[in-house]
């Protein structure tokens, strides 16, 4: 970890949770364990989550993918933040469902930035009702597994 950045940069191994949730704070940790309850829950056995690193810059993100990315958890100092990109027929999905999201994610939305491989939404959990933004968002992804 290094304390001059907000990533986890120590390239030596992937962090462990315990180093995850002191480096994130405990509110912000009981979120990150929520969220991955939730992906086991609807998406049970589709996705290979694991530990990517991104260099000195970005760090260790911990990111579930199939055949490409479905969205990429980044442990932050006193934060947890979610990362989803959606492509051109997503982002008309996500349209369509946008009055159901809260306003600061609309927000957040809105002022993603586009690249070519997609739109980028960087989605701070701090709150329950984020946290069923992202799911809205994720179903937008791909369709929940029945139980």
């Amino acid at each position: 970890m290094n304390d001059a950045t907000n990533r986890m940069t120590a390239p030596e191994h992937p962090p462990t949770d315990q180093a995850v949730a002191h480096w994130i704070g405990k509110r912000p940790y009981a979120y990150w364990t929520h969220i991955r309850r939730r992906m086991d829950d609807l998406y049970p056995q589709v996705f290979s989550p694991g530990w990517l690193y991104g260099g000195k810059k970005h760090g260790w993100s911990f990111r579930y993918k199939k055949n490409k990315a479905f969205c990429t958890l980044i442990p932050e100092k006193n934060r947890f933040a979610l990362l989803i990109v959606f492509g051109a027929k997503e982002r008309e999905k996500v349209e369509a469902i946008k009055d159901s999201l809260c306003e600061a994610t609309r927000k957040q939305y809105d002022e993603a930035t586009t690249y070519a491989d997609g739109k980028w939404l960087v989605l701070t959990i701090d709150n329950d009702r984020v946290v069923e933004d992202v799911v809205r968002l994720w179903a937008v992804k791909r369709k929940p597994k029945m139980k």
